[in-house]
């Protein structure tokens, strides 16, 4: 059938007016240039709104920095008053950072039980105190963990006159364990799936714990094997109690967060990952400035700010991993200092050896790029 004169002429003109209307479109609106192949777009490109948590640490001048009561190794406090520790060093750290300055912190000590109210009530910006990752805590909608600096498990540490082999000899033992923690729960879990008789001691903190089982109220003390080796070293005769061989439990210990605040829960990732990566590339605190303006590898020029501005997406310096490592050391040798062969408790590194160790670990480092 044909199409009317008409008709044609109508369709003719509401063609017409689409191009006209088309055109006038493109006067008001100008097109947005396809992009063709190029460099990608840097970190200078990208802005970032800075955290609340950020700005105020940097408005009061301090990082408010939660730790253990007092764990030889991980916080603790010298005779002359100074805190001390693996925890510890991870705040100085991470003050350095942030403001130029590892003694810009200010130590809030905290029991197992209020360590999360205070992340709740402000006390603290970041809680660094032996605090296992788990799902109910990472579920909860309160906590962010922002990393894991420790793999820890728990243990059994006995007296050596027992005579003991493994926990699986502790039928009818009355076991001391620190409330508001999970080693109650793992100790509990160990000992119904294996249908051993046992009394659980329960004390209200891990000091409380320690003195319980050294005035011999009960025949075993069960704790993270980081703890238990740290309480070993204040008891009267040391040597006189051993540690158990089995591991009970996994326990990734790690710096947490208040959830809601995703920007400053990555500075307190990033400053982690970079002492870590610090100690794979081979920067320490004595070349570390070094480095900062000779090194060559790529990865160490990114890490340390000689390219890219990877330390404004997090709201720091250029030199903010700079200043970190030069106030504190590497991951190496914050462990080393405080946990390893330059200390009393002279752990081995373990599951905390650097991914390409030989033998190797569970510590890998985030890639900065």
């Amino acid at each position: 059938m044909g199409v009317s004169s008409g008709r044609i002429s109508l369709w003719t003109a509401s063609l017409a007016a689409i191009v006209a209307l088309a055109a006038c479109g493109r006067d008001a609106e100008p097109e947005v240039p396809v992009e063709t192949e190029g460099p990608a777009r840097t970190a200078a490109s990208v802005e970032t709104v800075e955290s609340p948590t950020l700005q105020a640490i940097k408005r009061r001048g301090r990082l408010n920095c939660g730790v253990h009561q007092g764990l030889v190794g991980f916080a603790y406090t010298d005779n002359r008053g100074e805190w001390r520790g693996f925890d510890a060093d991870f705040c100085r750290g991470l003050a350095a950072a942030i403001l130029g300055d590892a003694d810009a912190v200010r130590f809030v000590p905290l029991t197992a039980e209020n360590r999360f109210q205070a992340l709740a009530d402000d006390r603290i910006d970041v809680l660094w105190r032996n605090t296992s990752w788990t799902m109910e805590r990472d579920t909860g909608g309160q906590l962010a963990f922002a990393g894991v600096n420790y793999y820890d498990g728990q243990g059994f540490l006995v007296r050596r006159s027992l005579n003991l082999s493994s926990a699986a000899e502790l039928t009818g033992a009355r076991v001391c364990v620190q409330s508001g923690s999970t080693s109650a729960l793992n100790a509990e879990d160990y000992f119904r799936s294996r249908s051993i008789d046992y009394e659980a001691v329960v004390q209200p903190s891990e000091e409380a714990a320690r003195e319980a089982y050294g005035r011999e109220e009960c025949d075993a003390f069960s704790a993270d094997i980081s703890a238990l080796a740290a309480a070993r070293t204040t008891l009267s005769s040391p040597a006189q109690h051993v540690l158990l061989p089995e591991v009970i439990s996994k326990e990734p210990l790690g710096p947490v967060t208040r959830r809601g605040d995703e920007q400053w829960t990555a500075v307190v990732r990033w400053t982690l990952n970079a002492l870590i990566l610090a100690e794979e590339y081979g920067v320490t605190q004595a070349n570390v400035e070094e480095q900062s303006k000779a090194a060559r590898d790529p990865r160490v020029r990114r890490l340390l700010g000689a390219e890219g501005e990877f330390g404004q997406r997090l709201g720091l310096s250029a030199t903010w991993a700079v200043d970190a490592v030069g106030a504190v050391g590497n991951y190496g040798e914050i462990f080393e200092r405080n946990l390893g062969t330059q200390s009393p408790l002279d752990l081995a590194r373990g599951l905390n050896a650097q991914w390409n160790a030989r033998p190797g670990g569970l510590i890998y480092g985030l890639p900065v790029r």
